[in-house]
């Protein structure tokens, strides 16, 4: 057993968690040497002593005790006023603490357990009741201090645990490429917010958008320049699109949508146009295009209250016959699938391509 009696030192730690670590409160050496010799021949018991109560907080951060052997009546200090400070500080709050006084006496003891003080004892007390008292009441805290670490692992484990999921469940709703919503996850949330649209008889819109000529950009440029304009049109629809209830998905290959929540038909005529205008103005060279010398992309969209007897694939399928619409209008455009089955068509260049048509 290390024994230390020193009140300035007296800051080592026990080397195994099992060892019992003792540091006692006294002004009195002829009391530290008696408990020193007591507990002097008992295995994994280490003891510490601090004369001065001023020091007694600072040793106690430092050592790290399993039990506090604390003093009642000592000079300038009320040895009550140290337990509760003990108890106040998060490093000792849960060391047990246990009192030695002079004599019995019902009141102080009473006051004592009042503190805090988890025990008491009239010093000096017999050898096998002290050395008994320290090891139940260390064995109570190592346990108490084991249980607290593996329920704090097992936090940390379940909330790791969670964090990975969470990210597996991102991962598997997330275009690789792109960083948008999947289409697996476009089918999810489109259900979800086509009943809501019902009960509550709001309006559901949706943009369905194709990037012009985008096979002859990659005949032209190359599979990695197409993934990279790709990435660039992603980056456009995230930012022009913020609402948390907003989702922006590739479909497909070349093909994206925008799930547009209680957004009515005015708005997402205005939204489409924008989307067009902000790919345009990415000035992507695109020298296969039919339609210019940049990158485009023509948007199909659609806006509706739904009824309990419409379907969402009906609706999705109005947005993909106004894509279909703009493509034939002559690219780089949007046409919207209004409530009455019509189309209308909005683009920069869409006056000279419908009167062609």
């Amino acid at each position: 057993m290390r024994k230390t009696i020193d009140s300035e030192a007296g800051v080592t730690v026990p080397p195994d968690t099992n060892d019992v670590m003792v540091l006692l409160v006294d002004d009195q050496l002829i009391i530290a040497e008696a408990i020193r010799r007591v507990l002097a021949d008992q295995p994994n018991i280490d003891f510490h002593y601090c004369s001065d109560p001023a020091d007694a907080m600072v040793i106690a951060r430092k050592v790290k005790p399993t039990v506090i052997l604390q003093d009642l009546v000592m000079p300038h200090v009320d040895g009550l006023a140290l337990v509760r400070l003990y108890r106040a500080d998060p490093a000792t709050q849960d060391i047990p603490v246990i009192v030695l006084s002079t004599k019995e006496e019902p009141a102080v003891k009473r006051e004592a357990f009042a503190a805090g003080a988890n025990d008491y004892l009239v010093k000096l007390p017999d050898s096998i009741e002290l050395i008994a008292r320290i090891r139940y009441h260390s064995k109570y805290f190592l346990n108490q201090v084991q249980r607290d670490q593996a329920y704090q692992a097992l936090r940390r484990s379940q909330q790791q645990l969670q964090e990975k999921n969470l990210e597996l469940l991102r991962l598997s709703n997330q275009d690789g490429l792109t960083g948008l919503s999947n289409r697996r996850y476009f089918d999810e949330y489109i259900e979800a917010q086509w009943k809501q649209a019902i009960g509550d008889q709001s309006p559901i819109s949706l943009l369905m958008i194709d990037v012009d000529d985008f096979k002859r950009y990659n005949d032209t440029y190359g599979h990695l320049a197409g993934d990279d304009a790709l990435k660039q049109v992603a980056a456009v629809m995230r930012q022009r699109f913020l609402r948390p209830t907003d989702l922006t998905v590739r479909f497909g290959g070349e093909e994206f949508a925008v799930i547009l929540p209680a957004t009515p038909f005015l708005p997402i005529q205005s939204l489409g146009e924008k989307l067009r205008c902000d790919v345009e103005e990415l000035a992507i060279a695109h020298r296969g295009s039919s339609v210019g010398e940049c990158l485009t992309v023509s948007v199909g969209g659609t806006s509706m209250i739904p009824q309990s007897t419409d379907t969402f694939l009906s609706w999705i399928d109005r947005a993909d016959k106004a894509l279909y619409q703009a493509k034939l209008l002559g690219k780089n455009r949007v046409v919207m699938h209004g409530q009455d089955q019509s189309f209308l068509a909005h683009a920069a260049q869409s006056a000279s391509a419908t009167d062609s048509a």
